[in-house]
């Protein structure tokens, strides 16, 4: 076997040129697979914890995935609100560790406006349980404060200390706005990937005193209030639109559930963060499924090139392999030759592949780290891309039989008779 190695790999060494632009042209098609197997596997993992830490999220009944969409990538509109005094019974349950209420409804030239509470930055967490952090500035301590997030400083040119308006209303132009209370920029957020860095938070008394003056979605004729004056009234929210509920023991999550699904003084509902995901990232799957399919074919290409390569050469090599057969050589070694040779170039290509992909995935990580949020582990395949990997080089081992398998069929006198 060990002289069949090196007669197979000496061969496989005169023609280089040729064998070596296939491993390339393997190598760049197992990037092209790894590569969107390990984007897919990353970019579901980061979807998953697109909110980690939290035990439950709690909105007015409805689907659970209208629920995720609204309240954590902001996306829709809630079909009812919570009233204050529900929320308040929530967090003041035995159960409960921390409650961070939000309030969504109003916008600023295009970005979802969030009223929360400072609980929100000391319990929002995503990726792993990472905190948000600040770019600079602190988070809101005056009703007019406002923290913005990476999208809307950088779109915005936002720097802290800049005024902001924001308007009536989500989405659109022609929006009503809120003019005569001004926010002021006093924080703003690093990048996440999430909806975060698409918003715009203030405080829940923000959210009441600029609607103080408000009713039914319309400005009150003639009534105008400052915003100096706002601070005289009460500005304790009726209602909010979710909340994120973060638990003592995790063991109980279920028994809480049950008991807000059953709130009897408003129907609400609960739900477990990762468990809705996961029904939402089904939904949009056929997409991943896609490409993966797509570079699955890149590879078969590349696999079928390979064998066009041999099989042509072997017209070049009839009398290279009659010597062989010649000097005692069976059909089954020179098969076997032909296997080996192809199986190498396999081997080559996927392993400059992966080198390729790691190489590649050095520069590539802080970029999608910062505008995505999708970490790729660099040194370190999934296993579903360690799977892929070997499936290529069996696969590529099968085709490699093709040539082998002609040249078995290949006879002594056809190899030595002279064509005319």
């Amino acid at each position: 076997m060990r002289p069949l190695l090196f007669l197979a790999f000496a061969s496989a060494w005169n023609r280089r040129a040729t064998l070596g632009l296939m491993a390339v042209s393997i190598a760049l098609s197992v990037m092209l697979l790894l590569g969107v197997e390990q984007l897919r596997t990353q970019a579901r993992e980061s979807f998953s914890q697109s909110i980690s830490g939290t035990d439950l999220v709690v909105g007015a009944r409805t689907s659970p995935i209208q629920l995720m969409l609204y309240a954590v990538f902001r996306l829709g509109d809630a079909t009812h609100n919570i009233r204050w005094s529900s929320f308040q019974t929530m967090a003041e349950h035995p159960a409960v560790a921390w409650a961070v209420p939000i309030s969504l409804g109003d916008s600023h030239r295009g970005f979802a406006v969030v009223g929360t509470t400072s609980a929100y930055f000391e319990h929002f967490r995503y990726a792993e349980r990472r905190l948000l952090a600040f770019a600079s500035g602190k988070p809101f301590a005056d009703i007019f404060d406002a923290v913005v997030g990476a999208d809307v400083a950088e779109q915005l040119g936002y720097q802290l200390g800049d005024s902001i308006v924001l308007n009536h209303g989500a989405g659109g132009i022609g929006l009503t706005e809120h003019a005569d209370k001004p926010f002021k920029v006093c924080g703003i957020l690093k990048r996440t990937g999430l909806s975060v860095d698409r918003s715009v938070h203030i405080s829940l008394e923000a959210i009441e005193a600029i609607h103080l003056d408000w009713q039914g979605g319309a400005p009150m004729p003639g009534l105008s209030i400052p915003a100096e004056y706002v601070r005289k009234f009460d500005l304790v929210p009726k209602e909010i639109t979710a909340a994120f509920i973060g638990l003592k023991s995790r063991a109980g999550v279920f028994q809480m559930q049950r008991y807000i699904n059953q709130y009897k003084a408003e129907p609400l509902l609960a739900v477990l963060p990762g468990v809705a995901l996961d029904e939402l990232w089904s939904i949009v799957s056929i997409v991943e499924k896609s490409l993966l399919a797509i570079s699955a074919l890149v590879v078969a290409v590349g696999l079928s090139g390979l064998v066009a390569v041999v099989l042509a050469g072997l017209g070049e090599r009839r009398r290279e392999l009659a010597v062989l057969r010649s000097v005692g050589a069976g059909p089954r070694v020179v098969f076997m030759l032909l296997a080996i040779e192809g199986l190498m170039v396999v081997v080559a290509g996927s392993l400059l592949g992966l080198l390729g992909l790691i190489a590649l995935s050095v520069f590539v990580t802080p970029m999608l780290e910062t505008h995505l949020g999708i970490s790729l582990a660099t040194w370190t395949l999934s296993a579903e891309a360690w799977q892929l990997l070997l499936l290529v080089m069996a696969t590529g081992f099968l085709v490699s039989l093709i040539p082998g398998y002609r040249a078995y069929r290949m006879s002594l006198a056809d190899g030595l008779t002279p064509r005319l």
